[in-house]
């Protein structure tokens, strides 16, 4: 990634998931919207509008991740999802606050 400041959250997930573990499969979808409501998306934003609020709040906070690589060969459930959130603790330093992880090996 060259600038990864001008980067979406979900293309930094899928950039630095795609070089790690070189996926056969992978979908990253922004839940976001989702959670617009929510707690801390509330303190995180000071809202202009109504409108511009539930867009400009609800974005890049919530992912959920299908993925499929052969890295996960032989690891338990909560070993990929170890290996997927030491790989997003950056991630997770900024703006993620949760993600819902579907990893497989190929054939499963």
């Amino acid at each position: 990634m060259d600038d990864p400041t001008n980067v979406s959250p979900g293309r930094r997930i899928e950039a630095i998931l795609q070089e790690a573990l070189a996926p056969s499969s992978l979908r990253v979808l922004d839940e976001s919207y989702l959670h617009a409501g929510h707690a801390h998306l509330i303190k995180q934003k000071a809202p202009l509008s109504k409108q511009s609020s539930s867009a400009a709040a609800s974005s890049g906070t919530h992912f959920r991740i299908n993925i499929i690589s052969e890295a996960f060969r032989g690891k338990s459930r909560i070993e990929r999802h170890r290996i997927i959130n030491q790989l997003l603790r950056q991630e997770f330093e900024g703006s993620l606050h949760a993600l819902a992880i579907e990893a497989k090996a190929p054939a499963e």
